[in-house]
């Protein structure tokens, strides 16, 4: 090889390494938040608090559901994360709930920004509002199945209030958390979501 080529190889080495990689989100570990824990099965009858401003849209059961569980998270920042609901903090399990969660996402004042609905339930009323499904209606949801991301502000803090609410046969709760996992991260699970 001439002198002259291998010049050219060298720069053309030195360019291809040069290229800047764009990041597509943040990096990172992902971010996991506590939302409900586990909640033993009870039958519907023995709880006693309603969530009276809810109404499930049925006519073989309670339309008034009972409380089942709470949680929330603190208040955190999506910073063009992923945000999904987990059985686990490591994001590998799944969870159960019977019959719903609500998720009501509300801003740094307390103030309701959107609300939507886990779970097995027919149509789920606040006033006049329909409050929209997010996930299969089902008890089981897989790991990473319920994406929330398109329902939380991208760049204002934030806050995810859940309440399990029953309304025949039994309640109850397995372990939620949301997990706010860098952009990328389950790829492979983009298409279940969809």
């Amino acid at each position: 090889m001439t002198l002259r080529k291998l010049a050219l190889v060298a720069v053309a080495v030195t360019s291809l390494s040069c290229v800047k990689q764009v990041p597509t989100g943040p990096s990172g570990p992902a971010r996991p938040y506590p939302l409900l824990k586990e909640t033993e099965e009870r039958e519907t009858e023995s709880l006693k608090e309603k969530r009276e401003d809810v109404e499930v849209d049925t006519r073989d059961f309670e339309r008034t559901p009972r409380v089942v569980a709470r949680g929330e998270t603190p208040l955190v920042k999506l910073s063009g994360a992923r945000a999904r609901l987990y059985g686990d903090a490591e994001g590998t399990r799944g969870f159960d709930v019977d019959n719903f969660i609500l998720l009501e996402v509300v801003d740094g004042s307390g103030r309701v920004l959107n609300r939507s609905a886990v779970g097995f339930t027919e149509n789920v009323l606040m006033g006049r509002e329909v409050v929209d499904s997010v996930g299969p209606r089902a008890f089981h949801f897989e790991p990473g199945q319920v994406d929330l991301t398109s329902r939380l502000p991208e760049n204002e803090p934030f806050q995810v209030r859940a309440t399990v609410l029953d309304y025949s046969g039994v309640g109850r709760v397995t372990d939620v958390f949301l997990v706010l996992e860098p952009r990328g991260a389950g790829q492979d699970d983009d298409l279940r979501t969809q």
